[in-house]
């Protein structure tokens, strides 16, 4: 074992799934809070949902914020009892935040704005430079914690693969 793996705490090994759920549901929220203020209340880009009148919009705008700031205290809940269990995996956490950012922000840019028309980034403008940044940057976070992800699900297996003795 390698001395990375071996100083490795057991209890994040068994508690790896939670590490990256907390870090997924952190970064679900993290990016719709962002998104939220943003571009919807700072730069006025857009509302939640565009169909319809400004307080229509106002008031779906409120539900997203809630929806984010749910899923960040449930991630943060979990994220505390890793702690509490001495299990807190900070690189697969990252990983799980860098996935739930990158997947929320894909899933806004193709379903919300492409296939389900709720609302664009901006209005009255090319939308090609804005789109493109926008799902060239939620790709390059999925990959980036594709890779933390899976570094460290080897390093479990390593860690919880006995090693032979010759």
């Amino acid at each position: 074992m390698t001395s990375a793996l071996a100083s490795l705490d057991p209890a994040a090994i068994q508690l790896r799934g939670r590490n990256l759920a907390s870090g997924v549901l952190f970064g679900v929220g993290l990016a719709a809070f962002v998104d939220e203020t943003v571009f919807h209340q700072l730069l006025h880009w857009h509302h939640f949902y565009d169909k319809s009148t400004t307080d229509v919009g106002l008031v779906s705008d409120g539900v997203f914020h809630a929806f984010g700031w749910f899923a960040v205290v449930a991630s943060l809940f979990l994220f505390a009892d890793l702690r509490r269990r001495q299990g807190l995996w900070w690189k697969r956490w990252m990983g799980g935040v860098l996935l739930g950012a990158g997947a929320f922000q894909l899933y806004d840019g193709l379903v919300q704005h492409k296939l389900l028309g709720l609302h664009q980034i901006r209005y009255h403008v090319n939308l090609v430079p804005y789109d493109v940044t926008w799902n060239l940057l939620a790709l390059l976070m999925i990959i980036v914690g594709s890779v933390l992800t899976v570094r460290t699900q080897a390093a479990a297996s390593d860690a919880l693969t006995p090693t032979r003795r010759p």
